[in-house]
């Protein structure tokens, strides 16, 4: 009876304490993230943009219940992401799940909940299903939208949990920051839409059909808009052809204007017209293009009207760039430098080919807003933190190197992509291979001096990616040696922004050499972020890129790794210091006729101003902590190897990049920390030997031996209790 009263207490503390636990549980939350990067803990950078809401933001979850493997783990990490958003946020944050079958026939509340995702613009998306070894098709919802005051933000499609804290976060900021910049703003944003209304008599001719129809739908446009804008833009519908005196305007945005000679057959006559819609506000303008004049061989030249069902979309975004709720970054738009105009999803056919980077362009614009920076037009503005030059071809004047000298000496940063050579067509008759002719911008003595030089030579190396040939051509794979494969070995993974950085690839890069010495004389620190592998060799003087014509070294003695981007950081010392301070020089201006008086006998004498005023306080001649980051490859920023969801491993390094130059740290972790190119490390010839022979002939001794310690341990028991009972 004791010890059945005793068991009963037993059980009776134990539930109390189990009960006390979970109670403690509820009202004390923590979670254990045992991952290696801590995949299912949202990072800091999402805990302070949830804590710092001024607006409710509630996220609706259009799911269906029970999808198959691996969609089922979508909905599972979407609920432990929010639920660990909902702890750390304020009052303002809050979500919901709604469970949805996407047929057509069921419940009220399905059919509500189906409805309801229509109208945010969630709809059902077609996924694979493997059921009884047969596969199948079946419709399912997984999207959601935010809503933050009266703006809507949605993910229509979520098929991935890869990025999708890095999504949520980045788009939660950005509503955030645009209800406190719309709510800021003193004046009206101006949509005008400049259509000349004798371009309705050609419109058939250039197959342009609902040209008439565009003024009131860009009206409807806007109205629809300014509903989740707060009533900040207005329209304005102007027509050239009735007031000629908007011409000027439109000459003033560079708007498409169209001339057509008379056509009595279809009873037109001779005339012009223009078209293009501008949105304004204060002195800052973006111009859209409605129609696009394409070039097509063997057609000749087409006219493609824009995708009016996308321009929503379009108006909505740069409406973003407008209004600057997102931080600047500077790119330079000159000299020659690589192309990163806007390029609207409704113009495919023109933003193709190697020379395009609108996937990087489009990446970038999601947190920052891309500033354009042209050294002619005056100096660069204070209020950026970085500037990037990608690919100039053409020579910087002593002004404009000393305005990049001043920039970086005030603590800013520059983020550089040069290429060291320029790929010309080959004059000599009869060859058909490009000459690769240095380029000489005068930025490189900038560089030199500051410690680190581009070399003219290209890296090649053994690991590299292979190229199909076709089986009409033989079959099998061939080297493309200049386009070397980066992998985790080679990059220096010790700095945040790089941690889970495990593998890229380069494309016709030229190595960088460091100046030691200089480095340290500077007080700078230079750090290597990635380096070819062991097994590459440099390609100088006559180049030729032909991958049939390039073959390793004979010796191995003449292969060597060799770093390929540099990050340098400190208080970079002048170019400048000690030199004469370069003035600007206004083209169309003779400074023989300024700066003159009368002198004797009427003549004019020159006053030389140097002499006159003394300058102070401008020039700085040590500055503040900066950086520099430069590779000597514009191919990395390039459609071709930057995929445009930015997943990507290219991607996510130039972006992180980016970001540690910017100062956002926790931005670039956060990206980078769901990365999944995740290469195994090679092994040697010797280590592939042992594991081979060991998986083969290792483990059965290892059993054999194991089997014979249990048999002698038995053995010696046995022995021992034999003992025990003859004593």
């Amino acid at each position: 009876m004791h010890n059945r009263m005793e068991r009963y207490s037993k059980f009776f503390i134990y539930l109390v304490v189990v009960v006390l636990l979970n109670l403690a549980g509820i009202t004390l939350f923590f979670r254990i993230d045992l991952t290696k990067n801590r995949l299912y803990s949202i990072s800091k950078e999402s805990k302070r943009v949830v804590s710092t809401l001024s607006e409710p933001l509630s996220i609706d979850i259009f799911f269906t219940k029970d999808l198959p493997a691996p969609y089922n783990n979508i909905e599972r990490y979407l609920h432990d992401l929010l639920d660990e958003y909902s702890v750390y946020a304020n009052k303002y944050f809050n979500y919901h799940f709604y469970d949805i079958s996407p047929k057509e026939t069921g419940s009220k509340k399905n059919i509500e909940n189906q409805r309801l995702a229509r109208d945010y613009g969630i709809h059902p998306v077609q996924i694979q299903v493997i059921q009884k070894d047969e596969v199948k098709f079946q419709k399912a919802y997984m999207g959601l939208v935010m809503i933050h005051g009266d703006l809507v933000e949605r993910i229509p499609t979520i098929t991935s949990t890869d990025g999708l804290e890095y999504r949520l976060t980045t788009t939660i900021e950005k509503l955030n920051n645009k209800i406190s910049a719309l709510l800021r703003l003193p004046g009206k944003i101006h949509v005008r839409l400049f259509m000349s209304s004798s371009l309705e008599r050609v419109a058939p001719l250039m197959n342009l059909k609902g040209l008439q129809e565009l003024p009131e739908r860009f009206r409807d446009i806007v109205k629809r808009l300014n509903k989740k804008n707060y009533g900040k833009l207005d329209f304005e519908y102007l027509d050239p052809t009735q007031d000629e005196s908007l011409e000027a305007e439109v000459k003033k945005y560079n708007l498409l204007t169209l001339k057509w000679p008379a056509i009595p057959s279809r009873q037109i006559k001779a005339g012009r017209g223009s078209i293009g819609l501008v949105m304004q506000y204060r002195d800052k303008t973006i111009e859209i293009p409605l129609i696009q004049a394409i070039n097509i061989p063997l057609i000749g030249i087409t006219y493609k009207m824009a995708d009016i069902g996308n321009m929503e979309r379009v108006i909505n975004n740069d409406l973003d760039s407008l209004i600057n709720i997102n931080e600047d970054l500077g790119y330079l738009a000159d000299h020659g430098t690589l192309n990163m105009s806007p390029s609207y999803p409704y113009y495919p056919m023109l933003h193709q080919g190697q020379d395009h980077v609108s996937n990087l362009r489009r990446l970038i614009s999601q947190i920052y807003s891309i500033k354009d920076v042209r050294l002619k037009d005056g100096p660069i503005p204070e209020d950026l933190n970085c500037l990037v030059i990608a690919r100039p071809t053409k020579k910087f004047s002593d002004y404009e190197l000393y305005q990049i000298d001043q920039f970086l000496m005030r603590g800013k940063s520059l983020c550089l992509f040069i290429d060291a050579f320029k790929k010309t067509p080959n004059q000599q008759m009869y060859s058909r291979s490009p000459q690769y002719i240095p380029i000489d911008t005068g930025l490189e003595k900038l560089l030199d001096f500051y410690g680190v030089h581009i070399k003219r030579s290209y890296v090649m190396d053994e690991n590299c990616y292979k190229e199909r040939i076709p089986e009409q051509l033989g079959g099998g794979e061939r080297p493309i040696y200049y386009a070397p494969i980066i992998k985790s070995r080679s990059i220096n993974r010790e700095l945040p922004f790089m941690k889970n950085i495990k593998g890229l690839i380069a494309f016709k890069v030229s190595p960088l050499e460091l100046k030691t010495r200089q480095i340290t004389q500077n007080g700078l620190k230079a750090i290597r972020l990635i380096s070819s592998s062991e097994r590459s060799w440099e390609v100088k003087g006559g180049i030729n890129l032909n991958p049939m014509f390039i073959h390793p070294p004979r010796s191995r003695d003449e292969e060597h790794s060799l770093p390929l981007a540099y990050l340098i950081t400190g208080k970079f010392p002048s170019y400048f210091a000690g030199r004469p301070i370069p003035k600007r020089q206004i083209k169309g201006n003779n400074p023989s006729k300024k700066g003159k008086s009368r002198g004797k006998h009427g003549k004019k004498a020159r006053i030389n101003l140097s002499k006159v005023f003394k300058e102070q306080g401008e020039f700085i001649s040590r500055g503040r902590p900066g950086k520099i980051f430069i590779m000597a490859s514009s191919y990395m920023l390039r459609d071709n190897l930057i995929d445009p969801n930015g997943r990507g491993p290219n991607a996510t390094f130039i972006m992180n990049v980016i970001d540690h130059l910017n100062n956002r740290d926790g931005i670039a972790a956060m990206r980078s920390k769901v990365q999944r190119f995740n290469p195994l490390q090679e092994t040697g010839a010797r280590t592939k030997a042992f594991i081979k022979i060991f998986n083969v002939a290792g483990l059965p001794i290892l059993v054999i031996i194991s089997g014979l310690l249990v048999w002698f341990r038995r053995n010696s028991r046995k022995k021992r209790i034999k003992t025990m009972f003859q004593s």
